[in-house]
């Protein structure tokens, strides 16, 4: 059984916030990935569509998230559910940096309203 240990986990950074990354193919994973997002105060993601299932729960704070254009403020405890196909954009309105634990399969990858794309090494 494969452990990953805090002290192992990889930090990634993009759009003002962190992924630190814990299954991956490249820690044993052979179909999901999961990993924790730290998303501080007045942050605003760029919307991206995705082309894989994305569960995103809030562990701390609240955010504002958007689901092909709906948007929903989401609280510590709450589960976002993102079909493959959608697009999200997430905010956080806060003064205080949310925390999130996000799983999704194996490449995954988000699409820019501009077109360019994202192949994210915290979920390939």
């Amino acid at each position: 059984m494969p452990v990953v240990r805090s002290a192992e986990a990889t930090t990634h950074e993009i759009h003002g916030a962190r992924f630190v990354s814990y299954a991956t193919p490249r820690t044993g994973s052979k179909e999901l990935c999961a990993w924790r997002g730290e998303i501080p105060a007045g942050t605003r993601a760029p919307a991206h569509t995705v082309n894989r299932e994305e569960i995103l729960h809030l562990l701390v704070g609240e955010l504002l998230v958007a689901v092909d254009g709906r948007t929903d403020r989401v609280r510590a405890g709450d589960t976002v559910i993102v079909n493959p196909g959608a697009t999200l954009a997430v905010e956080n309105p806060t003064d205080h940096t949310a925390l999130t634990w996000v799983t999704t399969s194996v490449g995954l990858e988000a699409e820019l309203a501009d077109g360019s794309r994202i192949v994210p090494p915290w979920a390939n």
